[in-house]
C-alpha cells in the first residue's frame, strides 16, 4: 500500500515549519494590521514610511484577508502585509491567529517570520502549517514549493509539528478515493500510530467478530469483499483518567441495499471522517503527552450491496445484547460505533468521545463548517464549545435529553436504527449511541462533516479531521503533561 502517514517523518512539515535560525538565512517580516494601524500618525505598527506610502497607494487598508506584498528599493520583496480588520467581522470561532493560515498560497517561497504580537503565537503557526496543506498523492507533478515560517518565539515546535501532522494525516486518509483506502488500510494507519507512539493494538477482523461478539459491525460489512474489522488501541499510565475515542471508519457508503442515488455517493469516501478525526486527536494526544489513558476504537467497513448484504427489517442483536431492528441500511455508521461503544462502556471510562460523519440532518441543522456536538454533562459542553472557539474548530452542543426517544421504538426488537419520518436525524442518531454508553461518566458524540467544501484560512476544498482539535483542547485544560 502507499504510505499513508508522510507527515511523521518531518520532511513534509520541514518544508513549511522550521526552526529559528535554521538555514541561517534573512527572513521576510509579515505584520498583520489593522485599519486603525494605517490612520495619519499611528506609530504602533512598525512599518516604515515608505511601505505606508505604498499601502496607502494601493488603497490597502487592513481589510479582512487582504494581502500585500512590500517593496525593497531594488524592486525585491521586503515583507508582507495581512489585513485582520478591527475583529467584529471575524466570527467568535474565528480567532485572528487562523488567518495566517490564508499566506502559504499566496506569499513567494522563501522564509517569513511574524513580525508582530499575537495573543496565541502557537495557534498562528499552527494555522500556517494547516493552510500549507496539499494533496497531491495523485498528481504526477508535486507542485512548487511553498513558502516557510520561522517558529515563533516561545512556541514548542515539536508539539505544534505534532499537532499539524495529525491534522494533516487525518486530511490525507478522507482524502484518499475508496479503491486505496478500505478497511485494511484503515487498520494499517491506526496500526502505524500504534506502533510509533508504543501502543497496545489489537485486530479483530472478518468472521472473528462474531466469534467475539460484534455482530453490528460484522452486519455492516459482510457484503463487501474487503472484511470489517475492530482496531483497539490503548496507550498510557493505567490508573490515569481513562479518555476512549471511538471512530466511524465506513470506508465508502452505498447506502447497502437502501441504496444511495449516485449524487450522494460522490463523497462517499468522506464516511470514514470519524475514523480519521479519532485518529488525528488519537496521535494529538500521545504526541503532545496528555496525562490520560487512552483508547482508540476504531470500527471499519464497506457498507456494500451483495447477495449476504443485510436487509431492511432484519433484526440483529448487538454486542450490548439489545436488538435492533434494521429501519434503513443507510443507517449504517450507528451500528457499527454501537458495538464499538459497548466495547467502551464496559470498563466504564471517564470521557467516551465519538466521531463520525452520521447524518445529513446536521448539515441541514448547522452547515459544513460549525460540528454539532451532543452531551449531557453541562461543564464539559461548556468547555468543548469555549475550547473549540479558542482555537477556531467549531463545535456547537444540541439537545441529547429530548421527547424523542420513543420514535427509536420497535414491534420487533428493543430499538430501530431509525425513526419514521425525517425530523430530528441527527438528535435520533445521538439518542441511539447514547444508549450503548451507560456507565461512561461522560459522553459526548460529533456528528461532523469530514469535508471543507471550499478554501478556507485553516485548509484547502478537501478532508478535514473536524473537532479533533476541540476535544484536544478541552482535554489540555482539563489534564496536563504527563511527568518526564
Amino acid at each position: 500500500m502507499t504510505d499513508l502517514l508522510p507527515a511523521l517523518d518531518q520532511a513534509a512539515l520541514d518544508a513549511v515549519l522550521v526552526p529559528a535560525g535554521a538555514g541561517g538565512v534573512p527572513t521576510r517580516p509579515i505584520f498583520l494590521v489593522r485599519p486603525r494601524d494605517l490612520e495619519a500618525g499611528q506609530t504602533t505598527l512598525p512599518l516604515e514610511p515608505r511601505h505606508r506610502t505604498w499601502l496607502k497607494a494601493l488603497g490597502f487598508k487592513g481589510a479582512v484577508r487582504r494581502h500585500a506584498l512590500l517593496p525593497e528599493p531594488d524592486g525585491t520583496i521586503a515583507g508582507a502585509v495581512l489585513g485582520i480588520g478591527e475583529g467584529s467581522e471575524l466570527a467568535p470561532c474565528e480567532p485572528v491567529e487562523t488567518l495566517m493560515g490564508l499566506l502559504p498560497p499566496l506569499l513567494p517561497t522563501g522564509d517569513w517570520h511574524l513580525a508582530t504580537p499575537v495573543g496565541n503565537a502557537g495557534l498562528a503557526a499552527l494555522a500556517w502549517a494547516l493552510g500549507a496543506y496539499r494533496f497531491r498523492r495523485y498528481k504526477s507533478a508535486n507542485g512548487d514549493a511553498l513558502p516557510r515560517l520561522v517558529a515563533p518565539d516561545g512556541v514548542d515546535r515539536a508539539q505544534l509539528c505534532a499537532m499539524a501532522e495529525a491534522m494533516w494525516l487525518g486530511r490525507d486518509l478522507i482524502n484518499t478515493p475508496a479503491n486505496d483506502m478500505g478497511p485494511e488500510e484503515i487498520e494499517e494507519a491506526a496500526l502505524r500510530i500504534a506502533r510509533h507512539h508504543r501502543a497496545a493494538a489489537v485486530s479483530i477482523v472478518g468472521d472473528d467478530l462474531l466469534r467475539q461478539n460484534f455482530p453490528l459491525i460484522h452486519a455492516v460489512g459482510r457484503a463487501s469483499p474487503r472484511a470489517p474489522r475492530l482496531i483497539d488501541i490503548t496507550a498510557g499510565r493505567a490508573d490515569a483518567p481513562k479518555v476512549t475515542i471511538v471512530g466511524k471508519g465506513i470506508a465508502f457508503d452505498t447506502g447497502g441495499l437502501d441504496i444511495k442515488p449516485s449524487s450522494a455517493m460522490l463523497l462517499m469516501k468522506k464516511d470514514m471522517g470519524g475514523a480519521a478525526s479519532a485518529l488525528a486527536l488519537a496521535h494529538m494526544i500521545l504526541a503532545t503527552g496528555l496525562d490520560v489513558r487512552l483508547r482508540l476504537i476504531i470500527a471499519a467497513a464497506e457498507n456494500s450491496v451483495s447477495g449476504n448484504a443485510f436487509r431492511p427489517g432484519d433484526v440483529i442483536r448487538s454486542r450490548a445484547g439489545k436488538t435492533v431492528e434494521i429501519g434503513n441500511t443507510d443507517a449504517e455508521g450507528r451500528l457499527v460505533l454501537a458495538d464499538a461503544l459497548a466495547l467502551a462502556d464496559e470498563e466504564a471510562p471517564d470521557h467516551v468521545f465519538t466521531f463520525a460523519t452520521l447524518t445529513g440532518a446536521a448539515r441541514v441543522a448547522l452547515g459544513p463548517e460549525i460540528v454539532p456536538f451532543y452531551c449531557d454533562d453541562l461543564e464539559l459542553a461548556a468547555s468543548l464549545t469555549a475550547s473549540g472557539d479558542a482555537v477556531g474548530d467549531a463545535v456547537w452542543r444540541m439537545p441529547l435529553r429530548t421527547p424523542y426517544e420513543g420514535w427509536l421504538d420497535s414491534q420487533v426488537a428493543d430499538m430501530n436504527n431509525v425513526a419514521e419520518g425525517g425530523f430530528a436525524g441527527s438528535i435520533v442518531g445521538a439518542m441511539f449511541l447514547k444508549r450503548f454508553v451507560p456507565r461512561a461518566r461522560r459522553f459526548a458524540h460529533f456528528d461532523i462533516y469530514g469535508w471543507r467544501p471550499q478554501a478556507k484560512a485553516l485548509g484547502p476544498r478537501g478532508g478535514e479531521a473536524q473537532a479533533a482539535r476541540a476535544v484536544l483542547e478541552a482535554l489540555s485544560r482539563t489534564y496536563g503533561r504527563r511527568a518526564s
